[in-house]
């Protein structure tokens, strides 16, 4: 467990920690659907949104990253490889979050979908 959080804190606190929130609030709101104390359609269509929005913050994590990655490299002239390695890192972990949010996301939607037909 030490592993994942170590991982999402190299990812960027700010890019990863938000996407897991926003998987939180997605399937509390798919739990509400299925039940029935919420619209399926409306639900649906936040989730949708959602999970699209996760997948766009987690590549502004990576735009981010790569420039950080660059603008070391430009500082610094000579770069050791663990040093860019450590950039390249954090520029993956957030789309990688953002992707794994989006696949759980379209899963709840199509359950949603199952279950109301």
């Amino acid at each position: 467990m030490s592993h994942l959080i170590e991982i999402l804190n190299d990812g960027g606190v700010y890019i990863t920690y938000p996407i897991l929130i926003l998987l939180l609030v997605m399937v509390v709101l798919f739990v509400r659907a299925t039940l029935g104390k919420a619209d399926i359609d409306k639900t649906k269509s936040l989730i949708v949104s959602i999970s699209w929005f996760c997948i766009a913050w987690g590549y502004l994590g990576r735009t981010i990253g790569l420039i950080s990655a660059f603008d070391k490299i430009q500082a610094a002239g000579d770069i050791s490889p663990s040093m860019f390695a450590s950039h390249l890192k954090m520029a993956l972990v957030g789309p990688l979050v953002g992707i794994i949010t989006f696949l759980i996301a379209r899963a709840l939607i199509i359950i949603l979908v199952a279950r109301n037909k």
